[in-house]
């Protein structure tokens, strides 16, 4: 794997284990897609540091379970952000 995806996949999952941050969170942080911290948490980190991948994906799936509690503010957020509403 290439070094800077791999440093760019290490530096998002302890991002995420710090701040029990969602995929959105990471995605503006660290200036990529959410298809790629995706990738990254699913594919790469799972095969360059396994204990950190079970760390992320409990995060995510709190994550996943809880969203609907938000009430969809951050995509209501997010939608008004880029409109200027």
């Amino acid at each position: 794997m290439i070094k800077g995806i791999e440093e760019r996949v290490l530096n998002v999952a302890r991002f995420i284990i710090d701040n029990n941050a969602t995929i959105r969170q990471a995605e503006e942080v660290f200036g990529v897609s959410k298809t790629t911290i995706h990738k990254d948490m699913n594919k790469r980190l799972k095969e360059i540091n396994y204990s950190m991948y079970e760390e992320v994906m409990e995060i995510i799936k709190t994550n996943k379970e809880e969203r609907h509690l938000r009430g969809g503010t951050a995509t209501f957020n997010r939608y008004c952000n880029k409109n200027g509403g």
